[in-house]
């Protein structure tokens, strides 16, 4: 296997992983409904606390599912475009 081809089976093994956790679909699904939201008001929708939200949250940016925004002293989140078709799937799925 060429390094390029590993590095796109990387890439995809990540950004699956990181949509096969219940409280990350939550997040998508929520997003995808409310456009944006704060960090608070995700964990108050998906009834977790603040500092578990924002790992999956950051788990979410890592692989670029979800773009962020830094307003004042919160941090705002939403789908990020461009996805890939099998998360543009996913979501519609949602």
């Amino acid at each position: 296997m060429n390094s390029k081809r590993a590095e796109q089976y990387q890439r995809f093994e990540r950004t699956l992983k990181a949509v096969s956790n219940r409280r990350r679909l939550a997040i998508l699904a929520f997003l995808k409904r409310e456009k944006e939201a704060s960090v608070g008001h995700i964990a108050g929708e998906i009834r977790l606390s603040l500092k578990a939200t924002s790992k999956h949250l950051t788990v979410l940016s890592s692989v670029e599912i979800v773009s962020r925004e830094q307003r004042s002293s919160q941090m705002f989140y939403s789908i990020a475009p461009g996805q890939t078709p099998v998360v543009q799937h996913i979501i519609s799925l949602l």
